[in-house]
């Protein structure tokens, strides 16, 4: 019998049509790894290059990066900032603002990022992550500075992180 060699293709969909089947998914109970798009979680995540694989989330907390549904239709991939009773505070990395949502439109919870191409997934409960995650963290008053310079030096000479 000939072997036929297999080929992948990728197909791109609007977020707002994609995702809520991705939230359908998440709340039967399966896994799903996204292709991320844009550039809020930069430095470290780039948009169209990385993968986060997310789950349905159960216990969330300050510093956890998640899924919302910050307006109808309309979804981020960002860390909670900060959990106010029923309403939480989410950033993205490379952000400086905030967007809100309730607790209820935390639709996805990330265990891990598959970075650069690598088959290997960097979970976000390892030591990588949370080493990321303490200093970048604390870094919030420099990092219009940080992500300005990554920006307008670092790329354009080294590519992304």
């Amino acid at each position: 019998m000939p072997k036929i060699p297999l080929t992948a293709s990728e197909i791109q969909f609007a977020n707002a049509d994609f995702l809520p089947e991705v939230v359908k998914m998440l709340n039967e109970g399966h896994t799903v790894t996204l292709r991320l798009r844009g550039f809020s979680m930069r430095p470290f995540l780039e948009n169209d290059r990385d993968k986060a694989l997310l789950v349905k989330p159960s216990a969330v907390k300050v510093g956890d990066p998640v899924l919302a549904e910050d307006s109808p239709g309309h979804y981020v991939l960002h860390r909670i900032d900060r959990i106010e009773g029923n309403h939480v505070t989410l950033r993205g990395d490379g952000n400086l603002g905030v967007e809100h949502c309730k607790m209820e439109n935390i639709v996805g919870s990330i265990i891990g990022f598959y970075r650069k191409g690598r088959s290997h997934m960097d979970r976000t409960d390892g030591w990588k992550w949370r080493l990321y995650s303490f200093f970048w963290i604390r870094l919030l008053p420099l990092r219009r500075y940080l992500l300005g310079i990554y920006r307008r030096l670092w790329i354009p000479y080294f590519g992304p992180v």
